[in-house]
């Protein structure tokens, strides 16, 4: 028998076709945008996935049976995903010699909504990592990372009920921009010469040797975050929305940050927001009507006998500011009923989601801040195995749902990791297409596998009296539970 056996070329073509074909045969089922974040989404919305190196594979076939049984759970038939695959990571370098090809930038630009598991990082030079390119590429400013915790799963902590918070990460702008020059290049030695123009060059200890990098961080940037974070907020009823920064230190960056995002809240969410610094100021007169705007002062800031003057001066106009600005509309205890917007030091931040769980609710950060609270805060929910995430442009509509851990490629084809982090993550990306039924079959089946010892080894490990199940049957477990 005569097989013909087509190069990696023709393969690479006729694959490509075939994608064609396929969003050709789907393009009436494309989600359409509205309005500016008003998305569109027909009963058989086409969404672009990607599978992912290493452990995808079995994640994938695990996770998109669950979410297609929900699917199918909740409507009965009248809704269903039409799924199309596009490449990126190794799977897509060894079909078209591309880690990223423009094929799947174009589709997940088209098709808004999508979901990817772990991705191969190339070694070497280029792209640093594809899911920053990818971030970049489609002004994903938002890295949405929910953390509660779900019955039966291992923790270091004592009060794991206590964790449901969600995290807003900045995803463009910071560190992550990728301005960096190499020690002893042209380039830091002209960043030097203008420091030393500028009179600060003595601040860089070692300069012979120093690597220089560039930390860009906007109003902008921060407005449509901040933004986004408050609005989440008052969409799900969470209570208040704490801006994490390192504004003591970096005071135009990350201070900037902080400033910009009160700026912003106070300015677009006037009647539906209160400040923490506000909620004092009522709150003293909560408690006593006649209380002057001095001893208001003296309440709020201890240290009011030790400041100047003017400073003193200054802090009873804002206390007096905040009375006249929103007495009618805050006062009397109406405050309460509001969103509180508040800010906290980002070392500190991260003690207390450890030992302040409760005082999260909606977290909005920089982000390097946001890098390191969300795996932190993955750990005290049972790793970022099961960790969902999602990269989002409110905006533009762009949502892709991702696998929050690395591809852990020695357990590749063995069946056996968790794929719960990718099936969150599709939990997530229902929701946000306004299917919530399914959604909520998806956490339910969850908690059902879960609180039962059905579990997979990283779990099975720490769990005693637990049932070892392989990649795919808890994916089956998850669907059995649904019911």
């Amino acid at each position: 028998m005569f097989v013909r056996r087509l190069n990696p070329q023709t393969m690479t073509m006729l694959a490509s076709s075939a994608r064609a074909f396929s969003a050709a045969a789907v393009a009436q089922a494309k989600i359409t945008l509205d309005g500016p974040g008003k998305l569109n989404v027909p009963n058989n919305p086409t969404l672009v996935y990607v599978e992912g190196d290493g452990t995808g594979a079995d994640i994938w076939a695990s996770a998109s049976r669950v979410i297609d049984a929900s699917v199918e759970k909740a409507y009965g038939g009248e809704r269903k995903i039409e799924w199309m695959e596009v490449l990126a990571g190794e799977k897509a370098f060894n079909e078209t010699g591309e880690w990223l090809p423009q094929e799947t930038i174009d589709a997940f630009r088209e098709y808004l909504v999508g979901i990817k598991g772990p991705l191969t990082t190339p070694v070497g030079g280029g792209i640093r990592s594809l899911n920053v390119a990818l971030r970049q590429i489609l002004d994903l400013y938002t890295c949405l990372r929910p953390v509660v915790h779900f019955a039966g799963v291992p923790t270091p902590i004592k009060k794991p009920e206590d964790v449901d918070f969600v995290i807003f990460r900045e995803n463009t702008e910071d560190i992550y921009a990728g301005i960096e020059f190499q020690s002893g290049s042209d380039e830091v030695k002209e960043l030097l010469g203008w420091l030393q123009d500028k009179g600060v060059a003595d601040k860089v200890r070692f300069p012979d040797t120093a690597a220089m990098g560039v930390k860009p961080v906007s109003r902008e940037g921060t407005e449509r975050l901040v933004k986004s974070a408050i609005q989440y907020a008052l969409d799900n009823s969470r209570k208040s929305v704490t801006l994490v920064h390192k504004g003591n230190i970096m005071k135009f960056t990350e201070g900037g940050f902080k400033d910009w995002g009160y700026a912003l809240a106070k300015s677009e969410y006037r009647n539906e927001i209160v400040t923490e610094r506000e909620s004092w100021i009522l709150g003293n007169l909560d408690s006593n009507p006649d209380m002057s705007v001095e001893d208001n002062a003296r309440a709020i800031e201890p240290g009011y006998n030790l400041m100047t003057s003017t400073q003193q001066e200054a802090l009873r106009n804002e206390v007096a500011g905040v009375i006249e600005a929103i007495g009618a509309t805050h006062g009397n205890a109406q405050w309460k009923n509001k969103v509180i917007v508040k800010d906290a030091i980002a070392d500190i931040a991260l003690q207390q989601i450890l030992t302040r769980s409760k005082e999260f609710d909606v977290i909005a950060t920089l982000n390097l801040n946001g890098d390191y609270l969300s795996d932190s805060a993955a750990a005290l929910v049972g790793g970022i195995g099961i960790a969902p995430g999602a990269n989002v442009n409110y905006t533009t509509g762009h949502f892709i749902a991702e696998a929050t851990h690395g591809t852990a490629p020695k357990y590749a084809g063995l069946d056996k990791v968790n794929p719960g982090s990718v099936v969150l993550s599709g939990e997530m990306m229902l929701r946000y297409l306004g299917w919530n039924e399914a959604a909520d079959l998806i956490i339910k089946g969850m908690n059902g596998a879960i609180s039962t010892g059905q579990v997979t080894y990283d779990f099975h490990r720490l769990t005693e009296g637990a049932t070892l199940l392989k990649c795919s049957e808890f994916g089956s477990a998850i669907i059995k539970h649904m019911d």
